[in-house]
């Protein structure tokens, strides 16, 4: 029975999974190795329990047990030797993540599920970096994770039918939905969103239109929440583009990244976070 997770990444998903974690009744740690990063984030998870108190979302009850189930640590050894399930939150890349299962595994009971918040890697090779290939599951969380009703489940070669269960229980408490399908790659969302967002930036460059026609023009005429300059400035357009050139090398052409798209993030126009993307965000306060 899951009754502590772990989360690693104190990042805007870390944050995100921690906080729906806490509210779905888990004794939560959010752990990073930098202790500003955690401070960051306990204000802005903090900031998320306020905001939803005032719009009614939770109450301030809930929410102030939500917080008591919550803490904060810089160290993993420590924090996973007592914990039931580990929700890794870290970059896409997969020296890091290797880095971060190999420990996980070394320090984790053996009872512990891994679980990776991937949206494009294989759960197949980072389930390989363990000895318990069969425990490790990739839930692919949504940005923003307090708002977005799914998780992606996707299991590996090895990954056993209790740990897809386990995965599916979790979720359900956090209060999501999921869809549960087997490891290709970019599993389904990752690959629908990569193209359209790296379409999106063709037409940018061959001047089409100017991204807020072009975002206007698919969330009305497709019914699409964001546009995919939107998206792509929310999520990250390095991570965007990280994930083309993943999917240029798995699936082939049809995923190369578009040179406008490579020439923003090589500016250091990378979306919010950056406080430029392909809108400016600079009087916003960034993220």
């Amino acid at each position: 029975m899951i009754k502590h997770i772990t989360v690693i990444g104190s990042g805007v998903m870390g944050r995100g999974i921690a906080y729906v974690s806490a509210v779905g009744g888990y004794h939560t740690t959010l752990v990073d190795i930098s202790e500003q990063a955690l401070a960051s984030a306990k204000t802005e998870i903090n900031a998320i329990f306020d905001k939803g108190v005032q719009r009614n979302k939770i109450t301030e009850e809930a929410a102030n047990e939500s917080m008591e189930r919550m803490s904060y640590s810089s160290s993993l050894e420590e924090t996973v030797a007592k914990t039931d399930m580990v929700i890794e939150a870290v970059p896409e890349n997969l020296n890091i993540k290797k880095n971060v299962f190999e420990t996980i595994d070394k320090y984790a009971p053996e009872h512990c599920y891994f679980a990776t918040n991937t949206s494009t890697m294989s759960p197949t090779e980072i389930a390989s970096f363990t000895n318990r290939p069969g425990k490790v599951i990739a839930m692919h969380f949504f940005n923003p994770v307090h708002k977005m009703p799914l998780i992606e489940i996707i299991k590996g070669l090895d990954t056993a039918e209790d740990t897809v269960k386990v995965a599916n229980e979790v979720a359900a408490k956090m209060g999501k939905e999921t869809v549960t399908v087997n490891e290709f790659p970019g599993f389904v969302t990752s690959r629908i969103s990569a193209l359209v967002g790296n379409e999106a930036f063709y037409m940018l460059q061959e001047g089409v239109g100017a991204p807020e026609e072009i975002d206007k023009a698919i969330k009305l005429g497709l019914n699409y929440p964001m546009g995919p300059f939107e998206l792509g400035d929310l999520v990250g357009l390095d991570t965007r583009l990280n994930n083309l050139k993943y999917l240029h090398e798995t699936l082939g052409e049809k995923y190369r990244p578009c040179p406008l798209l490579v020439k923003y993030v090589k500016a250091g126009r990378l979306g919010r976070k950056s406080g430029m993307g392909v809108y400016d965000y600079s009087d916003k306060g960034g993220e």
